[in-house]
Formats: C-alpha cells, sequence, structure tokens
C-alpha cells in the first residue's frame, strides 16, 4: 500500500513539473518576443524614420503612379516656352500648338490649372501665381537671385530661397529657379500609352480606327493602329513584350536546366543507388554548396565572371537550383518501391531499363510537381535577377526606378510582373493536372 501511494505521489510531483514547465514557456515566449520587437524598435530607429518621413514625397510619387503630368517650361535664357508630356522630347506638343488650358499672347504665357489657380509667365523671367483662398504669389529673377512678394512663416507647400521657388498645390506644381520657369500639370491616367502625339491614330478613339473611315490614305486603320502602338517611342511596347520572353525564358533555361543537371547527380547522392559513401557525402556537400548561396549571390560572382546578360541569369537560377533539386530527387530516389525495381529486374532487363521501366515512374510526378512549382517561383525571381545582370522586365524596372521620372512606368512594369507570375501559375496548374493527375 505504501508503494501504491509513493507512486502515486511521484507522478502526482512529475506532472507538477510538466505543467510548471509548460506554464513558464508560455511566458517566456512571449516575454521574448516581446523583448525582441522592443529591440528591434529602437535598434531601427523607429520614432526617428517617422519624423524623418517625406509623406508628401510619398503622396506626389503614388500620384505619379496613375497620372502623367504635363510640364510648360520657359528656358529664361531664351525666352523660348515648350509644353511637354512628361517632360520628354517624344511628348513635345509641335510648334504652335498646345492644349487648351495653355494660353500664349505675345511675351505672356497664362496656365490655368484649375480650382481657380492660374500661372502667368510675365515677361523678364517673371512669375505671377494666383491661389484662392491664399492670394497671389509674384516672383521674379533679380540678378542671380529670385525676389518674391512673400513674406513671415511660409505654409510647408512653398519652399523659398535664393536660387529656387516651389510651389506644390492640390492642382499642379510651379519651380523657378535661374536657368528657367516650369510648371506641372497633372491629369488622371496614362498619356500616350496607346499613340504619342506625331501619330496620325492620337485622339481616335478605338470606335474610329475600327469602324471609322481611313485615317491614313492607303493603310489600313487597324495595321496603322498596332504598328504605331508597338512602336510607341515613349512607352516602348515592343522592348517590354521581349523583356518579358526574356524574363522567362530565363526561369525556363535555369529551372529545366538544373533538372536535367541535378537527375543523374541524384541517382548517385542516393543510398540505395549509390554503394560508395564518400561519393554520395561529396555529393550531398555540393547540393549544399549551390542552394547555400542565394541566387542573387550566384548571380554576381558569374556577372564578374562572364558579363551581364540573361544567360548570366539563367545559369544563376540553376545552380541555386541544381542544389536544391539534387536534395529532392535524391530524397525521392530514396523512397522508391524496390518491390517494382526487382519486378523490372527478374525479366532479365538492362540496368539503364531497370531505371526507365522501375524508377523513373515511380518518381515522375514529384519531379515534375517540384520543377513546375520552381518554374513559376523562378519567374518572380528571374525579374530581380534581371535587374542585376541587364536582362528581363527586371532591367527595365530597375531604370525606371532610378530615373525617377515616370513612375508610371514602374506601375506598367509591375502589373505586367503580377500578370505573368498569374499566367505562369495558372499554366504550371494546368500542367501538374494533367501530367501528373491525369486529367
Amino acid at each position: 500500500m505504501s508503494t501504491d501511494v509513493l507512486s502515486r505521489d511521484t507522478l502526482y510531483a512529475a506532472s507538477d513539473r510538466i505543467f510548471l514547465r509548460k506554464k513558464l514557456v508560455s511566458i517566456a515566449l512571449p516575454a521574448v518576443v516581446l523583448a525582441y520587437l522592443a529591440y528591434v524598435f529602437f535598434a531601427f530607429d523607429i520614432l526617428g524614420l517617422a519624423e524623418r518621413a517625406r509623406w508628401d514625397n510619398a503622396q506626389t510619387l503614388m500620384s505619379d503612379t496613375y497620372s502623367y503630368k504635363t510640364h510648360v517650361t520657359r528656358d529664361n535664357r531664351s525666352g523660348e516656352v515648350s509644353v511637354s508630356i512628361e517632360g520628354e522630347r517624344k511628348g513635345n506638343y509641335p510648334t504652335g500648338t498646345a492644349p487648351d488650358w495653355v494660353v500664349r499672347d505675345g511675351q505672356s504665357t497664362r496656365i490655368d490649372l484649375g480650382g481657380g489657380q492660374i500661372v502667368t509667365f510675365l515677361p523678364e523671367n517673371a512669375l505671377r501665381f494666383e491661389i484662392p483662398d491664399y492670394g497671389v504669389i509674384e516672383a521674379a529673377m533679380s540678378g542671380r537671385e529670385i525676389k518674391t512678394n512673400l513674406t513671415g512663416d511660409l505654409p510647408d507647400w512653398i519652399s523659398a530661397s535664393k536660387s529656387r521657388l516651389q510651389i506644390t498645390t492640390d492642382e499642379g506644381r510651379v519651380s523657378l529657379t535661374r536657368s528657367k520657369t516650369e510648371v506641372f500639370n497633372y491629369f488622371f491616367g496614362w498619356e500616350l500609352f496607346w499613340f504619342t502625339l506625331d501619330s496620325p491614330y492620337y485622339g481616335y478613339s478605338l470606335t474610329d480606327i475600327l469602324f471609322g473611315p481611313q485615317i491614313v490614305q492607303g493603310q489600313s486603320n487597324i495595321a496603322g493602329a498596332v504598328h504605331d502602338f508597338w512602336n510607341n517611342p515613349m512607352w516602348h511596347h515592343n522592348m517590354v513584350a521581349w523583356a518579358i520572353f526574356e524574363t522567362i525564358l530565363m526561369a525556363f533555361l535555369g529551372t529545366f536546366g538544373a533538372a536535367i543537371v541535378a537527375l543523374p547527380l541524384a541517382f548517385l547522392a542516393a543510398k540505395n543507388f549509390a554503394p560508395l559513401m564518400a561519393v554520395r557525402f561529396a555529393l550531398r556537400r555540393v547540393f549544399d554548396l549551390f542552394r547555400g548561396i542565394d541566387g542573387l549571390i550566384w548571380t554576381i560572382i558569374l556577372a564578374r565572371a562572364f558579363g551581364p546578360g540573361p544567360m548570366t541569369g539563367a545559369l544563376a537560377i540553376l545552380l541555386t537550383d541544381t542544389g536544391s533539386f539534387g536534395k529532392m530527387f535524391s530524397e525521392a530516389l530514396e523512397n522508391v518501391d524496390s518491390k517494382q525495381i526487382e519486378g523490372v529486374a527478374s525479366t532479365g532487363a538492362a540496368k539503364s531499363h531497370v531505371y526507365r521501366f522501375g524508377v523513373i515512374p515511380q518518381i515522375t510526378p514529384i519531379l515534375l510537381s517540384q520543377v513546375l512549382y520552381f518554374f513559376e517561383s523562378n519567374t518572380r525571381s528571374a525579374t530581380i535577377i534581371g535587374a542585376i545582370t541587364g536582362g528581363g522586365i527586371g532591367l527595365l524596372l530597375t531604370q525606371a526606378m532610378l530615373t525617377q521620372k515616370d513612375w508610371e512606368e514602374v506601375t506598367y512594369y509591375i502589373i505586367l510582373v503580377v500578370l505573368m507570375v498569374m499566367l505562369m501559375d495558372t499554366v504550371s496548374g494546368w500542367l501538374r493536372n494533367k501530367l501528373i493527375k491525369g486529367e
């Protein structure tokens, strides 16, 4: 009886210790997470980051993604006034023409930004800006300095110094420097996405092009419109399409090339197919090396060795995925059913036939599933790799970001990347169903 009581007490004590341990873990784990978050808060200077944030710049950036701006620029040296969309020469309005909100009257130019805000370029590099509920701002170049009628504390949307005046309102932006006076007027949409100003199809609707009278003598409206759209000198649709193709090709060559290289090596790394432990150990360490180094690191190394280009990006993906595929394929081979292999071997088949009919059919679903999944994932990775190696849509995306000129182009490229990934996901899923499930 005393033994039973002692055993029961021991069990109770052990249970109490287990419950106490679990309670300590349930308290300690959240405490560790909170301590880590507190460290991150101070180590990354979250408060300082919030103070340094420029929300006005963020607002301007966001507006640039879904709108375009028309520049009205006066050269303060020659007095010449030009109007262009996005400030590009390819978007220049022809000489003597301008949008209806820009009116030239001798040496003066009147610009209606909307909302009652009127900007007037005056002679002798002077500027007048009428802003309802604020007043009239006058500025002019005096020698090498900018003189204005601004006094006292200025609102946040006005920045004034001796060499530069910038005024940003909800309707637009005005900038005055020694070299030029410039007005930015924002409009919703992506102007010149379809046709540039010099295209005869600019300003025509889709209905006009499809069903209207012939616009260019001797040329079909559809053929001419497609040609001008495809060769758009501002949006470069032909170059973008080629860049998308390069990105997909990079991912395809890297992924399927890695699968071709990894499959025979996987046989040498599998315990049931390679009796020599030294060979298995060496190959597994090679796989660890290849997959342990990120694809971006391989990209930088290979770019130094072979120079930039899409093929360099494909090789970087191939090296990384060879390590991943080698490990997965060898593990799949180690789990094959030996009875099916023995059955093929019992017929007197050659070694190659045993592998072909006894092993490959067992691992094919796993191989195809993994290869197609990696192909889909590498399509995204090829975008980043292309930014380093100088190929694909990644290069165009990086260039558009670095110039900080036309953020609507950045939005365009991002949308294309998302659509490309969605397409690859759909195709990959369809192929998996067809090849693996037989649907």
